[in-house]
């Protein structure tokens, strides 16, 4: 199946980027790409299911290219080196890009999912607005899906010290 949006690897987490057409997505990606993290596909994401994983890979034909307004097209390998891509990567995360003003979860204790080819992926809705640091954001928002999986977030220890301290005498 292929799904239009960028798959990125932020410290071993698969993040699928999807928005609209012009939210930033592209820029994002280049934006982790520059700090270290490895682009797997641009606009066009190969996406199968493994099991219970969802991988993707990029278009044959878009390899390690990413589109980026004003510039054109890009090798992010010519550019950072091999480093800078690879070939496949788990679905681990959705991060969808709005642009606008939205209804925005502000302590994170539950995370919503999205569901793809069958398999539900943690998913979290971040604001889009021009200037924004999506990078930092979604950088952020991979290293606490690691965090979860080890195990209590910080958003449900902070709700617990609330909870404690609500009950003091």
């Amino acid at each position: 199946m292929r799904f239009h949006g960028v798959l990125v690897e932020v410290s071993g987490v698969g993040v699928l980027l999807v928005g609209p057409s012009g939210v930033g997505k592209s820029e994002c990606a280049l934006d982790l790409v520059a700090r270290g993290h490895r682009l797997v596909a641009d606009d066009a994401v190969e996406l199968a299911r493994e099991g219970d994983t969802i991988v993707g890979t990029a278009a044959e034909a878009v390899g390690s290219c990413i589109e980026i307004r004003g510039l054109g097209i890009l090798d992010v390998v010519e550019l950072y080196g091999e480093a800078a891509y690879a070939p496949r990567a788990p679905i681990d995360l959705v991060c969808r890009l709005e642009p606008g003003p939205a209804d925005f979860d502000s302590v994170g204790l539950e995370r919503e999912q999205e569901e793809l080819l069958g398999v539900r992926v943690p998913q979290v809705v971040l604001p889009s607005p021009p200037g924004a640091p999506l990078a930092t954001i979604v950088d952020a928002a991979a290293r606490d899906l690691l965090r979860r999986r080890q195990g209590p977030s910080a958003a449900a220890r902070f709700d617990a010290r609330l909870q404690q301290l609500a009950r003091r005498p």
